[in-house]
């Protein structure tokens, strides 16, 4: 689902391209732009997840709102089963909930809290991620089914930030880790897991995602064609291996996982962009 909606995932491998790291001086382009909460605000974009011969087994939405404190935004992501996978699955329900304040003069995101639930039948689990920039503390919270919970808590490295997936969504669109160029890959410093430091978002070469673009059926709306490699086990595919499409307007138009174990591809829609 993460994916599916136009969100990278964490990886450790590490892409033979040339490379920029999320924290360059912000360009000329953004100097005379509305801030990032401002030009996200009110925005909601729907998918639909397909796979193999059904074009609608579960949704996805995602969305970004003002809080009531200047300068904090609330962004969520939920994706939901339908239909008989929603009957096999127990009718599961991920929600990731980020909060955001605005930092370097309102052109870049930086997480406050991230959220994770995972809800199957009447069963919730729930991961919530804390993080104090002043005090320079990561604190983790884990509930179980059961309602027991663990607590565990790390230190920021000095100039270090985490931006979780969703945050790092909306930073990449708006410009805050520079420009979006076709060749060029992006790394995004997050919550280290299982060895991975970093996000990394591929833009494909021009030549690329040309002969992408003849064998797509539909060409409508597809500007910028992504391709992510990550570690097999966090996509719970062959490769670890998927590619989707951003508009003009850099919003997910479309996604693919490929080689997914007992799924085959699996595929996100934009069927509404609010």
């Amino acid at each position: 689902m993460k994916f599916l909606l136009g969100l990278p995932l964490l990886t450790s491998v590490r892409l033979h391209v040339p490379a920029a790291w999320a924290n360059p001086p912000v360009g000329p382009r953004l100097e005379n732009r509305t801030s990032i909460g401002e030009f996200f605000k009110g925005e909601e974009l729907q998918y639909e997840i397909g796979l193999w011969l059904f074009k609608k087994v579960a949704v996805g939405k995602i969305s970004f709102a003002e809080m009531g404190e200047k300068g904090r935004y609330l962004a969520t992501l939920q994706g939901e089963t339908l239909g008989v996978l929603g009957f096999v699955a127990r009718y599961r329900i991920d929600t990731y909930r980020s909060i955001m304040e605005e930092i370097d003069g309102g052109r870049r995101l930086r997480s406050v809290s991230f959220e994770e639930d995972v809800k199957i039948g009447s069963k919730v689990r729930r991961r919530t991620h804390l993080l104090d920039y002043q005090k320079r503390r990561w604190i983790r919270i884990r509930q179980r089914e059961d309602g027991s919970k663990t607590r565990e808590e790390t230190e920021i490295p000095p100039g270090m930030i985490y931006d979780d997936f969703v945050t790092a969504t909306y930073n990449f669109r708006y410009g805050a880790y520079g420009e979006i160029e076709r060749g060029r890959t992006y790394k995004v410093a997050t919550f280290p897991k299982k060895g991975a430091t970093s996000y990394e978002v591929r833009v494909a070469s021009q030549e690329e995602e040309e002969k992408k673009r003849k064998s797509e059926k539909s060409k409508e709306g597809k500007e910028f064609f992504l391709k992510l490699f990550l570690d097999a086990e966090l996509t719970h595919s062959k490769e670890g291996l998927i590619e989707g499409w951003l508009s003009k307007e850099l919003y997910p138009v479309e996604g693919k996982i490929k080689d997914v174990i007992f799924f085959g591809d699996i595929k996100g829609t934009l069927v509404k962009k609010i």
